[in-house]
């Protein structure tokens, strides 16, 4: 039995004096326990409103996403999101913002210590774990946001475009040290990415999205040995086979979309609820704290 299922997913935003706009439209497949999954495809083809629904922070209006037999329907500690500006509570330090998780799910002191110890040795971050966001690279917060994902042991993990914010320069060596932190832990995981490298270097199926109505134009299985070599011939031939993909699924987008709509409209969307959730997390968190804020 697979431990996701997207099953006839659409989804609709609707336009002040304007035809709705259809994003995704009869979506489906799974994912299997295990598996790192890339969702893969031009800017504005609904693979972050996707995502978001399998975090439970958007509703599909037709059709239903089933994680390890339940049906999402709001967030849940069974899952871990990580967004692309990481969304580190800038208060807390790295120590703090990775027990947070660790003190919803209400474990007792010692049993957060002991997983606190395990993430920040699997991660690197010791040494940095009194430190506070704006005092971190950009590689150490990306990190500190996916061991923080990772630490109440979630059924999935789903990375919103985890390193669209990271340079060239070091986006390689993140790649490299994500698939690490993932393999460690084990986990499932679903990721957002417009990186054709990037979908091949860290994942077991890369789902090509055409870049109307999210519809599916191939599910490609990378075989390929891990640690992948980049410049193999194997590599560069799945590069080159999702890029034509990528490229013919824009060609042949049946409506024309008004350049950068489609993605702005699924940020509106997105931007509300996550600023939604994320209030509803620092109030809980600075009330239980007497409003302590780090200075």
């Amino acid at each position: 039995m697979a431990l996701l299922e997207v099953k006839g997913v659409s989804k609709i935003f609707t336009r002040r004096k304007k035809p709705p706009h259809i994003v995704l439209e009869n979506m489906s497949f799974t994912v299997e326990q295990g598996q790192y999954v890339s969702l893969l495809g031009p800017s504005g083809c609904g693979k972050t409103t996707l995502l978001t629904m399998m975090g439970g922070f958007l509703t599909p209006d037709a059709g239903e996403i089933i994680l390890a037999g339940n049906k999402v329907e709001k967030p849940g500690p069974d899952r871990g999101f990580v967004f692309q500006n990481y969304a580190l509570f800038p208060w807390m330090t790295v120590k703090e913002n990775i027990l947070y998780s660790l003190q919803v799910k209400k474990l007792s002191k010692q049993e957060q210590n002991k997983r606190l110890h395990e993430l920040l040795q699997i991660s690197h971050l010791f040494g940095s774990e009194n430190k506070y966001p704006v005092q971190l690279s950009g590689g150490m917060q990306q990190r500190v946001a996916v061991v923080r994902a990772l630490a109440s042991r979630p059924e999935i993990l789903l990375l919103d475009e985890p390193l669209g914010a990271v340079d060239f320069q070091m986006r390689e060596l993140l790649q490299e040290e994500l698939a690490a932190l993932v393999e460690g832990a084990k986990t499932t995981v679903v990721m957002v990415t417009h990186d054709v490298n990037e979908s091949v270097y860290l994942s077991d199926r890369v789902i090509v999205m055409s870049a109307d109505r999210g519809q599916i134009v191939k599910d490609v299985y990378i075989d390929l040995d891990r640690p992948r070599d980049r410049q193999s011939e194997g590599f560069r031939a799945y590069v080159s086979e999702l890029t034509e993909l990528v490229r013919q699924a824009f060609r042949e987008k049946t409506v024309e979309l008004q350049p950068g709509f489609a993605q702005k409209e699924v940020n509106d969307n997105m931007q509300t609820n996550f600023t939604d959730a994320y209030n509803r997390m620092t109030s809980r968190y600075t009330s239980a704290n007497h409003g302590r804020i780090a200075k």
